[in-house]
């Protein structure tokens, strides 16, 4: 069946909506200022042959990379009623931290959606409080890696795997919360779904979702051939992974033809020591940002919007590690750079912003009782029509931050100083952002990490811009490196300068 313009557009909204009520519930419901104040959690819907059809205004590296979660579901034989949940970075998921459910719903007794949730839980056991080791070697490091496996059926937990996970975790009260409420927000997804296909009938509704994807894949065809063809190179350097101090390099090339781009990464280095190395489908997950970046930005961000994208990288590199490579970092920091190198070749054939803070300065303490976690904003790169933003949540990441008043009420924690970093954006005729500056005192003994990037370099300003300042890592006044780890006593000062955006154009 064909749907006129305006059907379509009421369909796509009425989906929208339910993907952004899930989130809703799981953000109003959730324990953990992780989720609830700074909002590290994505959800989306899929059609019945696990396609990604309309997703939450979420988190970027966990939408791109929802599809292989799926996938692992299908291939499991999810069914109507039943609720799966998996971290596995090979097997679906991203970074161990970043659980993942997925439910099956049936319309006229059918399978015709997935719904599908992702959460960053502040803790998932490992061998650090926190779950975001630096310095870690190998996934099991990292916490405990879940399979897709069922986790409720009709409407109630499978009691055994709930205390599996709780009983891996530092913070058991807080994971219960949390994954009562990712189980909420797929209890709310069946009913709003069969709420619209008693509205718009089942047959409808599973012709819309087929109508959304082809629509955005015209759409998407049709923004790639206005670029000029041509193949692009490009590359970027990671600051060591936290084992090794030598530079890793992330290497693409960007081939557009017609209406197909092709990014391609068999130049970049072998996976590292380290855990800054990307499973495929959180680098698949930062080429899709840029894309919708580069495209149009109403294109609905779904499986046809990069259905005329391919992305090609070896196995074993980098940026398509194997097990048991460790992968903490990568899904924070590698793909925060696949982004900048990505735009950076593109940026040979289109007009592209200067390059943001290229990071997400992960932060993780955690004590006796307690864990936190949380990335922190920086500056964006300018562009030809505007000043880059300040203190923002750049590329991968869109979360928001942990206001002061609830992380001091939630942690051990005071916090000292928080406040833009004035003039750490490049100048240009647009200058680029500013980052902040975030000092944190510790009230009791804790273990603290930290995974972060630009460091040594600092983010290119564009066409004339100059560069924005690298970042800082301070422990009372001491300067430490992109990656650490390390015990903190009570009194100690942990305080995080962000980077600024480059400049767009000569000053």
């Amino acid at each position: 069946m064909t749907m006129d313009a305006v059907s379509l557009q009421v369909m796509a909204n009425a989906l929208r909506g339910v993907a952004e009520e899930m989130e809703a519930s799981l953000i109003r419901s959730a324990f953990s200022p992780n989720i609830v104040e700074r909002r590290d959690c994505s959800t989306a819907l899929f059609d019945r042959a696990g396609r990604m059809v309309i997703q939450s205004a979420s988190i970027p590296v966990h939408l791109g990379a929802m599809p292989e979660s799926v996938a692992a579901v299908m291939e499991r034989g999810a069914r109507p009623g039943e609720v799966w949940v998996l971290n596995d970075p090979y097997r679906g998921g991203t970074h161990l931290p970043d659980i993942t459910m997925v439910s099956a719903i049936a319309l006229d007794g059918t399978t015709s959606a997935y719904a599908v949730s992702r959460a960053h839980h502040a803790d998932v056991g490992g061998m650090a409080p926190g779950s975001m080791p630096a310095g870690s070697r190998e996934l099991l490091q990292e916490g405990l890696v879940i399979p897709p496996v069922r986790i409720a059926v009709e409407g109630e937990p499978v009691a055994d795997i709930v205390s599996l996970l709780l009983a891996n975790t530092r913070t058991p009260g807080e994971r219960e919360g949390d994954l009562r409420a990712q189980l909420a927000s797929h209890h709310l997804a069946d009913v709003r779904l069969e709420e619209l296909a008693v509205r718009h009938g089942a047959d409808t509704l599973r012709s819309a979702m087929d109508e959304l994807l082809a629509y955005a894949e015209r759409r998407t065809r049709a923004a790639i051939r206005q670029m000029p063809d041509g193949v692009y190179r490009a590359e970027e350097a990671l600051e060591g992974d936290g084992v090794s101090e030598a530079d890793l390099w992330i290497r693409v090339s960007a081939t557009i033809e017609g209406d197909t781009l092709t990014l391609d990464f068999a130049a970049s280095d072998p996976a590292g020591p380290g855990n800054c190395n990307c499973p495929l489908a959180v680098t698949r997950s930062a080429v899709y940002f840029v894309v919708r970046a580069v495209t149009d930005p109403d294109i609905p961000a779904s499986a046809g919007a990069f259905a005329p994208v391919r992305v090609r990288a070896p196995s074993g590199s980098l940026v398509n590690a194997r097990p048991p490579a460790a992968v903490a970092g990568g899904n924070v920091e590698t793909s925060s750079r696949i982004v900048d190198a990505v735009f950076g070749a593109i940026g040979q054939a289109i007009l592209v912003p200067a390059q943001g803070q290229g990071t997400m300065n992960n932060v993780t303490l955690g004590g006796p009782g307690f864990t936190y976690y949380e990335t922190l904003g920086g500056g964006q790169g300018a562009s030809p029509e505007a000043d880059g933003p300040s203190g923002v949540h750049v590329a991968m990441s869109n979360t928001l931050n942990t206001p002061i008043e609830a992380l001091e009420t939630a942690y051990p924690l005071r916090v000292l100083r928080y406040a833009l970093r004035r003039g750490s954006g490049g100048e240009g005729s647009h200058r680029g952002g500013d980052g902040v500056v975030r000092a944190v005192e510790l009230l009791v003994d804790a273990e603290g990490s930290v995974i972060a990037e630009r460091r040594l370099r600092g983010p290119r300003g564009r066409a004339g811009g100059a560069d924005g300042r690298p970042g800082r890592t301070l422990l009372n006044g001491a300067e430490l490196p992109s990656k650490w780890r390390g015990h903190l006593s009570r009194g100690d000062v942990l305080e995080i300068h962000t980077p600024g955006g480059g400049g767009y154009g000569t000053p």
